[in-house]
């Protein structure tokens, strides 16, 4: 009994460093593939040429209907079905306004496995640019909610 005992506890210890090794492993990633928003808004401000990307989905868009300045909107399926409009030969940033950015953690995922080396996710989304106090502009180009999918 003391064995299965020991044994379960023993199992119970590798479950827990092997959860901990993988959420420290993720977090890792997602410090490598993120920029947070001072740094973003740095380089914008620096006149640095970056490409930023809104990738938020469509009803995110429709509940605000803001921007950062210089962005431009890529419906976030037609992005994880073709990463290459992102162009592969210039820096971009991606930014959703998903809980833990999940859209854009899977835009960054999906161009990485297509070999894109040079796409970040704005850490915190468009929410945290807003908290910094960052500018943001009207959206104002017509979409569609995208019902079909």
């Amino acid at each position: 009994m003391l064995q299965f005992a020991i044994a379960a506890l023993v199992l119970c210890a590798a479950i827990a460093l092997f959860v901990w090794w993988r959420r420290q492993r993720a977090r890792r990633e997602l410090q490598q593939s993120s920029i947070d928003p001072e740094a973003l808004h740095a380089l914008i401000v620096g006149n640095q040429r970056i490409l930023i990307f809104d990738i938020r989905q469509p009803l995110d868009l429709l509940a605000y209907s803001e921007i950062i300045p210089g962005s431009v909107r890529i419906p976030p399926n037609d992005l994880l079905e073709n990463p290459a409009l992102i162009p592969r030969d210039k820096d971009a940033v991606v930014y959703c306004t998903c809980p833990g950015e999940k859209t854009s953690l899977s835009v960054v995922n999906r161009a990485k496995a297509a070999n894109f080396t040079r796409v970040k996710l704005l850490r915190g989304g468009l929410a945290g640019w807003k908290a910094k106090g960052y500018p943001v502009e009207p959206y104002k180009d017509s979409f569609h909610l995208d019902t079909a999918r």
